[in-house]
């Protein structure tokens, strides 16, 4: 197997590929570039009115980047209704390193000073690539998910690549394209200089920017 290191997994990214193993204890790294790729529009993502209410009563607190490796841990743990998962110690190392190079980030819910649930991705030019996310209490990671598509669209970014539908991310408007259009959409957004805003939201904020409503932004 070719050595992997952080710069080849961006490469990787920017050609439209990301990694994944077999399972959290498969030494084994392959490359996935599937024929129908999904997305969350960021113009079109749906806000249920319950995690609107959620999201304005802020109920968590919400972080960037304040424990990232216990977020790629959390989101690698087994739990009763994710009994296994694909995040083996290699892609562990990897994304930490690219955490450290100031590629890969992620969103935090917090609650009485613990971790609660998360989710973590990496950013490239006007592109955010979603890994995975994971959640300890109702609605932490709905929350930390609703902060992000906020965030990107303050930033300027245009793409948010979250590989594969599920149940849980159809509620919010999530879609497939074909390869072809995902990869024109990758290209137009490589090209935009995109900033990952470091500063907290709260949850008002954050409704309104995914609403589409003019607050005033601090970067």
């Amino acid at each position: 197997m070719t050595h992997l290191t952080p710069e080849l997994i961006l490469r990787a990214y920017a050609a439209g590929v990301f990694p994944m193993a077999e399972s959290a204890g498969s030494d084994e790294i392959f490359w996935v570039d599937p024929e129908q790729r999904a997305i969350l529009p960021l113009d079109n993502f749906h806000l249920p009115q319950r995690l609107k209410r959620t999201l304005r009563a802020d109920i968590f607190e919400v972080a960037i980047d304040r424990a990232f490796f216990e977020v790629i841990q959390g989101c690698a743990e087994a739990t009763a209704v994710r009994p296994s998962t694909w995040i083996n110690p290699e892609l562990l190392r990897l994304y930490s390193a690219l955490h450290r190079r100031g590629y890969a980030h992620s969103v935090e819910s917090w609650r009485d000073g613990q971790l609660v649930g998360g989710l973590y991705g990496v950013a490239l030019g006007g592109a955010f690539f979603g890994e995975s996310m994971f959640s300890r209490a109702n609605d932490a990671s709905k929350v930390g998910l609703a902060h992000l598509v906020a965030r990107l669209k303050l930033g300027g970014f245009t793409l948010l690549d979250i590989q594969f539908v599920t149940a849980h991310l159809k509620q919010f408007g999530a879609t497939t394209i074909s390869r072809a259009t995902y990869h024109d959409a990758l290209a137009g957004a490589l090209t935009r200089n995109a900033k990952w805003l470091a500063r907290p939201l709260r949850g008002v904020e954050a409704v309104s920017a995914i609403q589409d409503e003019l607050v005033p932004v601090r970067v």
